[in-house]
């Protein structure tokens, strides 16, 4: 008597849409959204990542293009490997007389 009394009592204070399958639905719902490896959190996570990582792939490729263009620059222009030789490691000729100044 007094567990029907407590099951009506129950299902009086119950609001009708509130049934196990909406209860269940929901429940999977936010687990889908918040927890997990495969939450919409963390994907958008990941997408970031992904994109930031594109972005270092593309530098990274042009980079190369640069240095590639510059090797096969220095390999077939002699005029061009003998400017950086003498710019950047002050090398000379025999007999000739170089001055380096600090005046800009």
């Amino acid at each position: 008597m007094k567990l029907e009394k407590i099951k009506t009592n129950i299902k009086a204070k119950t609001p009708r849409w509130l049934s196990l399958p909406f209860v269940v639905l929901a429940a999977s719902f936010v687990v889908m959204v918040f927890y997990g490896d495969n939450s919409y959190i963390k994907s958008i996570g990941y997408q970031e990542k992904i994109n930031d990582l594109k972005a270092e792939i593309k530098m990274n490729e042009d980079s190369a293009a640069y240095y590639e263009r510059k090797s096969n620059e220095l390999s077939t222009d002699p005029e061009s490997l003998e400017k950086i030789a003498r710019e950047q490691y002050g090398m000379k000729r025999e007999n000739e007389d170089v001055y380096i100044t600090d005046i800009p």
